[in-house]
């Protein structure tokens, strides 16, 4: 089976490096929006699958597609557009419990499935010298809710987590893994 990584993250193409696959980068062009209707915990999968829908996987293929949605209060944080707004939205988590939903795709000729992991984070009080000092070294401008866990913000004020911290990374490779294990697309030299 030859797995097709539908992402520009540099996070989801270590994670699945790191999970033992070897894959081809394919690009999606599709407009991310989604219905207004739908809650924090649904819009990650929605936006997932979206994404498979825009793509046509041959035989042997199996396409992953992935989002990620930060919530805090059931207000949705997406990647900041500017310094203020990562300041003002890394400031709100400051001391807080947020929600990351991470949703994936996988797409074969003959079948989809979509799941979505949840994970709750809590922050310690984090100072706005340490906001200004995250936002200028680390530039979190690619990441919903302005961080990346396995930075130095996750790593100096991650106070608590449940869930699945590669899920807050970008991709629940635990179920991404038992989905492709059902597909027949085991890592490389799995069964050598």
């Amino acid at each position: 089976m030859n797995l097709l990584l539908a992402s520009n993250s540099p996070r989801r193409k270590e994670l699945l490096t790191q999970l033992g696959y070897q894959f081809d980068i394919v690009k999606i062009d599709v407009d991310e929006s989604y219905p207004s209707d739908l809650k924090p915990d649904e819009i990650a999968e929605y936006v997932s699958a979206k994404k498979a829908k825009a793509f046509d996987v041959n035989e042997n293929e199996i396409l992953l597609t992935s989002d990620t949605i930060v919530a805090l209060d059931q207000k949705i944080l997406l990647k900041p557009k500017e310094e203020n707004e990562a300041f003002e939205m890394i400031k709100s988590l400051s001391g807080k419990v947020h929600q990351v939903y991470t949703a994936f795709t996988l797409k074969a000729v003959d079948s989809e499935i979509s799941k979505t992991s949840k994970t709750d984070v809590e922050f310690s009080e984090i100072s706005d010298e340490e906001i200004k000092f995250y936002i200028k070294t680390y530039k979190p401008f690619d990441k919903a809710g302005s961080y990346g866990i396995q930075e130095w913000l996750g790593m100096a004020k991650v106070k608590n987590i449940s869930g699945s911290f590669y899920s807050v990374m970008g991709l629940p490779v635990d179920l991404v893994y038992e989905e492709l294990k059902k597909l027949g697309c085991f890592p490389k030299n799995f069964l050598n």
